[in-house]
């Protein structure tokens, strides 16, 4: 059976691609192998070039990136370029801290003795990327994985198939070593195979929470390292003394863009009952003047979600969420394409939810959020740590003395002051709970990528 990735725009099949065969999968493990232990031994410089070159050509490549991220997935072209961007940011950054974020650790002296701690390469690592950012998920282990010496094998979403090509293309383009870079286009089973191979030393996996239970389960038999970027619920505050405008044009973008399909997309929405009436006038305002549309017109804010099932599901979560109390306030007659059995869905926000109803306790991986009056502080500290995920939160206030004190009380990977959803490079991309674990991006970043090794060298003279 073939891999087919269908467009959510009409239907139409972007692209169609063989799984691999066991023999392929062999030779690519094989190959990877015998090319890391080569790729180890390039200085770092020249790693850094190489990048840089991808960059380049990746650069070179934008308009056409963009198009296929709105075709493969169906974000609205008006916005697909900043996935470019931000790839590049990335890209730049990890290799620009990769000889500071390598370099070799001095303990300090003793008499008679040199020693230090060096970070070595892990071998070959195993990206399994998914759809919904092919790009920005999938450079945040590829780029610093290569850059610390180690081979990569990428298996991406069946979705977004020819994300993976543009990467392979890039690096071959730019100088890569053969067999340092492969990508393998597998099915699940045959996924679980490779992450149970000897020649697997790490596999950074984003997806699903049951994704997640099911790399570690492939892996469970086996002495490695496992990254998981997995769900969010995120919830911000908006706190008495938020500068209500900005609050509200960041929190509505937090919410829906990419129609809702981000894992740190903002979810529960806990506004102080002193400005409460206030921000969800101006939320469901701006919220109604979203175009839901084809995304490759330039008109179009709202593009459809990505497979007709997965908007019907979410179709089903707000149905139970309202069957349990909460208020949809949207009216989803104003968007004439929404219509059950497409995958072309109307933005809604709830009020009134109860905290244990869908929206305030499930990832809703669609243009839908939940809002709710607190009272104090500390209600809502309780309310946003009341959730199985912990991956950002976020505030909106005056008072940073305020932010930072509240943020150490919510248990989360990320905490944010006055905005949201942004994965800043030179800061730890990590979530705790059911959002996973492990580290992305950043200098800590490099350390999930590498091995310590110690060197206790006794000086004779």
């Amino acid at each position: 059976m073939s891999i087919r990735s269908i467009s959510p725009i009409d239907g139409s099949v972007v692209a169609e691609r063989t799984p691999a065969s066991a023999e392929q999968i062999e030779a690519a493990l094989a190959r990877a192998r015998a090319a890391q232990v080569l790729w180890r031994e390039v200085p770092l410089t020249e790693r850094a070039q190489i990048i840089e070159r991808f960059c380049l050509e990746f650069e070179r490549r934008g308009s056409e990136i963009a198009t296929g991220l709105t075709w493969q997935i169906g974000r609205p072209i008006r916005f697909a370029p900043s996935e470019v961007r931000g790839t590049l940011e990335r890209a730049r950054y990890m290799a620009g801290i990769a000889a500071a974020a390598l370099a070799d650790v001095d303990p300090g002296p003793k008499p008679g003795f040199r020693r230090f701690i060096r970070r070595e390469p892990l071998g070959v690592v195993f990206t399994v990327a998914a759809w919904n950012y092919p790009y920005l998920i999938a450079v945040n282990s590829i780029v610093p994985a290569l850059m610390a010496g180690n081979a990569v094998l990428l298996k991406h979403s069946a979705q977004t198939p020819l994300c993976a090509e543009v990467f392979a293309t890039c690096l071959e383009r730019a100088g890569l070593p053969g067999g340092v870079f492969q990508v393998l286009h597998l099915r699940h089973e045959d996924t679980e195979r490779v992450i149970g191979d000897a020649r697997v030393d790490f596999v950074a996996f984003t997806g699903s929470v049951a994704g997640g239970h099911a790399v570690q389960r492939a892996a469970s038999q086996r002495f490695i390292g496992v990254g998981l970027e997995l769900g969010g619920c995120d919830p911000v505050y908006v706190r008495h003394d938020a500068d209500l405008a900005h609050a509200i044009e960041n929190i509505v973008d937090g919410a829906y863009f990419n129609s809702g399909q981000s894992c740190c997309g903002l979810q529960r929405i806990y506004v102080h009952e002193s400005i409460y009436e206030r921000f969800t006038r101006g939320c469901i305002d701006l919220v109604q003047q979203y175009r839901l549309g084809d995304p490759r017109e330039q008109e179009t804010t709202l593009g459809p979600l990505v497979r007709t099932a997965a908007a019907d599901a979410v179709r089903a979560q707000v149905r139970a969420a309202v069957a349990d109390g909460a208020r949809p306030v949207i009216d989803e007659r104003a968007f004439a394409l929404s219509k059950p059995g497409t995958p072309y869905l109307a933005p809604q926000l709830l009020l009134d939810a109860p905290v244990g109803s869908a929206v305030m306790r499930e990832e809703i991986f669609g243009p839908v959020a939940g809002l709710m009056k607190v009272y104090s502080d500390a209600e809502a500290v309780t309310r946003m740590n009341d959730s199985d995920f912990g991956l950002t939160a976020a505030i909106w206030t005056a008072d940073a003395a305020a932010a930072e004190s509240l943020g150490a009380q919510v248990r989360t990977g990320t905490w944010f002051m006055n905005r949201c959803d942004y994965l800043d490079p030179a800061l730890a991309w990590v979530g705790i709970k059911d959002s996973g674990r492990g580290c992305t991006l950043s200098a800590i970043g490099y350390e999930h990528l590498t091995r310590p090794k110690s060197f206790h060298l006794r000086v004779t003279t």
